[in-house]
This record gives C-alpha cells, structure tokens and sequence, in this order.
C-alpha cells in the first residue's frame, strides 16, 4: 500500500469515529460557513456532492440552495466512461435514489432533460479525503471529481471538510485538482499554488 492510501484510509477512519453529536455540530458551522461565502450569494449554478456515510453532510445546503433560487446540480457516476454528469435537481426527496456504491444520485430518466453543460457552473462543492493547507486535495482515488475539474477551470472549488482532514502537506501528484477554498467547522483555508 503507497503511503497517500495509507494516508487516506488513516484520515477516513478516523472521519468515521467523529461522534454524532461533535458531528452535527461540525455540519452546522460547515454549512453556515458555506452559506455565508460570497461565491454561494452571488453564484447562479451551483454544483455540490450529495453526502454519503460519514462525509460531511450536505442534504441541508442543498435545500437551502434551492430555498434561495440557485440552479442546484449534483453528479450521476458514468463508470464506463470514468466521469460524472451533471444533473439539475429541484426536489431531492423524489429525484435522488442510491446509485454508484450506493451514494445517492439523480434517477436516470433526469439524465435528458436535466443534464447540464459543466461549462455553465459557477461554484463546484467537493467532498474528499484528504486536504492540506495549500488547497491539495486527496479524494477517494477514482479521479472523477479531478477530471471534472480539469474541464472547467474557471469554476470556484469549494471542498467540506472536518479539521480532523487536515493535513500541512499532501504528496500531491500532477493530475490532483487543488480547492480555491477548503470549509471546516474551525477556519476557511485559502488555496495556494502548487509552487507555495
């Protein structure tokens, strides 16, 4: 095992220990951080994960962002084509079922009239695994989210994350996208250039 996935199983175990109650309150100030930011008022097309086990959760932001009047879009995993999609959403409870490794997606029958041009995203909210202090970012090792990213430079990446992800310095490799702006329940940490 190379010492990144050693590094990314270490950081997720302890992810899935934070207790409930340190948990909710870590989503509360997560959420209202993000909520707050600039890039979230003034952005029309917002695309965000929708939160599985122990990530940080996501199912409020998204009916808050929809309560505000954004275009909210979330990804439907192509894992023939090692990509996501991505797909508008206006009521979460109806058009969300588990779909790849059981994390809730889009029903496909949205794919058709509700598939987005990735080129139109204003702001990208990410989850991941890892993530350091110049904005690095280590996901769960499938490259999706770093493809999409390569695609549409200009959109904001936003990344959630519990301080206890946090790391001084990932062993970043070229292909590995780095976040404009990582939220934890204890600080905002502003992205840098890889030369930092």
């Amino acid at each position: 095992m190379t010492d990144s996935a050693e590094l990314r199983n270490k950081i997720l175990a302890a992810r899935n220990e934070i207790k409930p109650e340190k948990r909710q309150a870590a989503n509360l100030r997560i959420n209202e951080r993000l909520l707050a930011l600039d890039e979230i008022r003034s952005s029309k097309n917002i695309f965000i994960y929708v939160s599985f086990r122990s990530e940080v959760e996501t199912r409020t932001i998204i009916d808050d962002l929809l309560a505000r009047g954004k275009q909210v879009s979330v990804p439907l995993t192509r894992i023939k084509e090692k990509r996501l999609e991505v797909i508008s959403i206006t009521n979460p409870d109806e058009q969300l079922i588990p779909g790849y490794c059981d994390i809730p997606e889009p029903r496909e029958e949205l794919t058709r009239a509700n598939a987005i041009d990735p080129q139109l995203l204003d702001v990208i909210v990410l989850p991941g695994s890892v993530f350091d202090l110049r904005g690095g970012r280590f996901g769960y090792g499938g490259g999706y989210y770093d493809r999409l990213l390569a695609s549409i430079p200009r959109a904001r990446r936003l990344a959630l994350a519990y301080e206890i992800q946090i790391v001084d310095k990932l062993p970043l490799q070229p292909h590995d996208e780095l976040m404009d702006t990582i939220i934890t329940e204890e600080r905002l940490i502003s992205g840098h250039s890889r030369t930092s």
